[in-house]
């Protein structure tokens, strides 16, 4: 159904790519990359498998990954036997199948992540780990590596971040037939004078690993975000979603040639 292409295992840690000398401590450093990608999906079926572009929308995920030369290991977490071969011809391990607490419809992105910790626990540990989502086509090893430069004594944790395209503070709502500002003192206010604010990208998130065990999560006290433009990011909840990411695909595809 695809065709496949194979990624050298050099460049699974960094050869041929140059880093600055201040990068040096990430590589340095065990980085564990996992990419959750469950069988089951309602809204648009074998979502994590679907063709994007013209070929499984999980490659892109897995090849980001890998180009960047960051991590020891790239590993998807799946309950599907499709999925964990398409995986593996794209250059990603599949060492274990998930469990059942963490292939039903309630397992959240946290569950995954420990399972895989605690299974790699057995004979390995890592420092920092790294989730991506398996559909993100827009993530790239240029990104990844740029999150992980920002990692610091003081900075633990970084996810994708984008804008709001639109003020939230002049938001509305409807009540009785009626509408309303949700914060009207805002009604005057130029939309250049308002604060910027942002939210979850869905792309990959970082962190080390004991400050993920300790907070239960990717976010903490000491978490960063690294924005991302508008045409990086794309929901991909309906049929719609799809055909927009691969329009915007297409465009950042067009200004880069």
């Amino acid at each position: 159904m695809f065709e496949f292409t194979d990624v050298p295992d050099a460049d699974r840690r960094g050869a041929g790519v140059r880093y600055p000398e201040s990068f040096r401590i990430c590589l340095e450093m065990k980085n564990l990359a996992i990419i959750p990608a469950r069988g089951g999906s309602k809204r648009i079926p074998r979502k994590n498998i679907k063709p994007f572009m013209g070929k499984p929308i999980i490659a892109y995920s897995i090849e980001a990954a890998l180009q960047s030369g960051l991590f020891d290991e790239v590993m998807v977490s799946t309950d599907d036997d499709e999925i964990a071969s398409i995986a593996r011809q794209y250059g990603a391990s599949v060492p274990f199948m998930r469990g059942d607490k963490t292939s039903n419809d309630y397992a959240t992105t946290t569950d995954v992540i420990l399972e895989v910790l605690g299974k790699y626990g057995r004979d390995q540990t890592f420092d920092t780990v790294c989730c991506i989502y398996a559909t993100a086509p827009f993530v790239t090893a240029k990104r990844i590596r740029e999150a992980f430069s920002m990692l610091k004594d003081d900075i633990d944790s970084i996810f994708t971040c984008v804008a709001f395209s639109y003020p939230v503070q002049r938001g509305l709502y409807v009540k009785e037939g009626k509408i309303f500002m949700v914060h009207p003192e805002y009604l005057m206010t130029r939309s250049q004078d308002l604060e910027v604010i942002y939210h979850d990208a869905g792309q990959f998130y970082i962190s080390n690993v004991k400050s993920f065990i300790a907070n239960g999560s990717f976010w903490g006290q000491n978490t960063a975000g690294l924005i991302l433009s508008e045409l990086e990011v794309q929901d991909l909840d309906t049929p719609t979603d799809w055909q927009l990411a691969e329009m915007k695909y297409s465009l950042i595809i067009s200004s880069n040639e």
